[in-house]
């Protein structure tokens, strides 16, 4: 059975590792891993507007790994429409560098799930194998953090060298030319980052497992002495 301290760092460590998987999960299924402004390009050469009048055909955008939403402004009034990655969009992207992204996230959920699953076995008996004690907590979650990171460096790689956004907003869009003002990193993806450092505070609370705290010392009761002359009386 392990000592208390163990038990503790441990259960601090599965924590930690539903949190990351957590945060995996909704990275994935939320919308806000990129925002940014949209200008009508067309609308606004239309009627040749001037920098105060830009302000009427300019928009904003939105998306996820597999969905998002756009407010467009040409003239016309406020229209709003959803946007569905999946299944025609990502034959217009990059569609192997935005699968590898999601499936970099899986795998590194299916390792976060793994560490879970090691730090209550670790929490509960005393492995004898080291590859089940902490060398394999430590091995798992480099892996998850690893498979992470790559999963944020593709997706970097497509927003900024691919024009993810600019390919995004023109998506069906026949009459009109989309140009983006701006772009930025939001919540969604930071969510993923965050992640990746769960993942190094496993492994920090993992090794303050291995430091042996002092034992209470407990005083023993003095037994009576009993000298010669207490046994003559």
């Amino acid at each position: 059975m392990p000592s208390l301290w163990k038990r503790i760092t441990f259960s601090v460590a599965s924590v930690l590792s539903i949190g990351s998987a957590v945060l995996l999960v909704v990275a994935l299924s939320t919308e806000r891993w990129v925002t940014g402004r949209i200008l009508c390009k067309t609308g606004a050469e239309i009627v040749n507007a001037s920098h105060p009048e830009l302000e009427q055909f300019i928009g904003d955008i939105y998306y996820g790994l597999f969905q998002g939403g756009k407010t467009k402004r040409c003239g016309l009034g406020t229209r709003r429409s959803k946007i569905y990655i999946f299944p025609k969009l990502v034959q217009t992207l990059n569609g192997g560098l935005h699968m590898m992204v999601i499936l970099f996230l899986l795998v590194a959920v299916g390792f976060a799930l793994v560490s879970l699953s090691f730090c209550i076995y670790n929490a509960r008996k005393v492995p004898y194998q080291s590859i089940k004690g902490h060398k394999g907590l430590y091995l798992w979650n480099f892996i998850a953090a690893f498979f992470g990171a790559l999963a944020v460096l593709c997706f970097l790689a497509a927003m900024r060298h691919h024009s993810l956004t600019e390919r995004v907003a023109n998506y069906r869009e026949n009459l009109f030319v989309l140009v983006v003002l701006d772009d930025s990193l939001d919540w969604s993806f930071w969510l993923g980052i965050g992640s990746v450092g769960t993942h190094f505070a496993v492994c920090g609370v993992v090794a303050m497992s291995r430091i042996k705290l002092p034992k209470p010392e407990i005083k023993k009761p003095e037994e009576p002495t009993i000298s010669s002359l207490d046994l003559l009386y």
